[in-house]
């Protein structure tokens, strides 16, 4: 419950259940209406209102204000509707978010319309198609470098940059369908991408090597993995060289960091060498004679790994089991201890299971919450728990799957069948339960092979189709939505 001011009830006030604001707009309407609030209104002062608003939900909230004048103003007050966004959505925590000029409740109503749009996904109504043509080879990557804000004050615009073989780096507005800015062509062709958008910031690697952005609570820094298994750390935006590590030798290597940029997970994949997790701290104070504090994780020939991203520190790695015949996915909780002298690194081993035999060994894997784990294998998208209960399974594509993107609210799909697909996650029971919704169309089949990407905001979802002659496409899909008035809501 949200209460947070006094109830300041005296003794011989108003006790007992109160009606909620759909039992309050009925009486409005029948013969007690009148009667019964001139009878009520006096025995509750507006604390004792505010606080019972407090408890009621939204619709029942705008219910309440078409009672009378004073529960409209009551109804209207900015923390009953900033505590039920903070209660709804967890970004609305973020110290980064930025209202603009609206109000929590124009804030709260655009938001629940804006989801309602996306769940149902009606052409025209709900959302607009563009294509967007300008590279003359094929896409690599693509990032959004807009922040991953909802506002509904006129000034919100998604912008994404993307890659290309024609060694260029593009920057475009999602929502006009048009090219902001493009580079000079490169020496050679650029193959990833990583945005910093807070600080309106691209890196591109123009030679095969891995390369991921981490916002650490000292300042954000580059991590750079070579084909030779070395990791380099550097500074942004000047790219000052840290530390260097080598990780795993003449072995190319995989990273992934942790949601609270603490850790970072390297490997290697289908190899003896196990997979190892790096304190980050020791990485950007690396001293010369002292290598950085990390562990061996006690599996071998990983393939697949996430972190759980409502944890701080959870990771669910994809690997062979002890006789390397079976696929399994174990879940690492990790810590870190500090003694008198360093930092000693925990991991405690907290669920392990085996996958079905009948199962092609998967290429995509996400984390969701902190139980749930999403694989991808062939067209098939396939949901389970840390602990192998397996959730769900979707057949919703004719082609593999190239691409999955996953956050709080929604599951998007890619495939070759140049469609995506839009699920939408429940939350209402303990673990979450997903609920396939619709899919999005790309072109003629005649001049594209299929979708390689997708990636989305909070107000738009984009993907990559490719063309049959070796050039690439955007294809974006713009959710419509009102501004700022109190009524977006449906």
């Amino acid at each position: 419950m949200g209460g947070v001011w006094p109830a300041g009830r005296k003794s011989g006030e108003v006790g007992g259940a109160w009606p909620s604001g759909a039992e309050a707009c009925r009486r409005r309407g029948g013969r007690e209406g009148p009667g019964w609030r001139s009878e009520m209104e006096p025995r509750l002062g507006l604390h004792e209102l505010l606080h019972v608003f407090s408890f009621l939900e939204a619709r029942d909230l705008l219910c309440a204000a078409q009672v009378n004048k004073v529960w409209n103003e009551v109804s209207r007050t900015k923390e009953l509707w900033r505590q039920l966004c903070l209660r709804r959505w967890s970004s609305c925590k973020s110290s980064q978010m930025t209202l603009g000029t609206q109000t929590w409740k124009q804030y709260y109503l655009c938001r629940s319309e804006l989801e309602f749009r996306m769940e149902s996904g009606r052409p025209e109504k709900d959302f607009i198609c563009k294509a967007i043509a300008g590279h003359e080879g094929g896409i690599d990557e693509l990032a959004y470098i807009s922040t991953n804000e909802c506002r509904f004050d006129g000034q919100e615009k998604s912008v994404v940059c993307t890659v290309s073989s024609d060694s260029t780096v593009r920057a475009w507005d999602v929502q006009e369908g048009t090219e902001i800015w493009s580079s000079p062509q490169q020496p050679a062709a650029v193959v990833n991408l990583v945005t910093y958008p807070r600080l309106q910031l691209v890196v591109t690697a123009d030679k095969q090597g891995l390369i991921k952005a981490c916002d650490h609570p000292e300042g954000p820094f580059l991590l750079v993995a070579s084909a030779e298994g070395v990791l380099y750390v550097l500074t942004v935006p000047q790219l000052q060289l840290l530390s260097r590590t080598r990780v795993f030798p003449s072995s190319p290597t995989g990273l992934l960091c942790s949601p609270d940029c603490q850790w970072v997970f390297a490997s290697t994949q289908n190899s003896d060498l196990g997979p190892k997790v790096y304190y980050t701290r020791s990485l950007l104070c690396l001293l010369e004679d002292d290598p950085p504090v990390s562990t061996t994780l006690p599996i071998w020939l990983t393939s697949r790994a996430c972190w759980a991203p409502d944890e701080t520190a959870r990771l669910m790695v994809m690997h062979r089991n002890s006789n390397s015949t079976e696929l399994a996915i174990t879940t690492y909780e990790l810590g870190a201890r500090q003694p008198q002298e360093g930092v000693d690194v925990v991991v405690q081993q907290i669920a392990s299971f085996l996958l079905p035999d009948t199962m092609t060994p998967p290429h995509l894997m996400k984390g969701h919450g902190s139980q749930v784990i999403l694989l991808v294998s062939g067209s098939e998208l396939v949901l389970f728990t840390i602990q192998g209960l397996q959730l769900a399974a979707f057949q919703d594509h004719q082609k593999p799957i190239t691409s999955l993107w996953v956050d709080q609210s929604r599951v998007l799909t890619a495939s070759f069948d140049l469609s995506l697909r839009v699920y939408v996650w429940n939350k209402e029971n303990k673990i979450p339960v997903l609920k396939s919704c619709y899919h999005l169309l790309g072109g003629s089949h005649r001049w594209a092979s299929g979708f390689t990407h997708v990636e989305s905001d909070s107000m738009s979802i984009v993907g990559v189709e490719a063309r049959s002659i070796g050039t690439s496409i955007l294809r974006s899909y713009c959710f419509n939505m009102q501004h700022g008035s109190d009524d977006c809501v449906s």
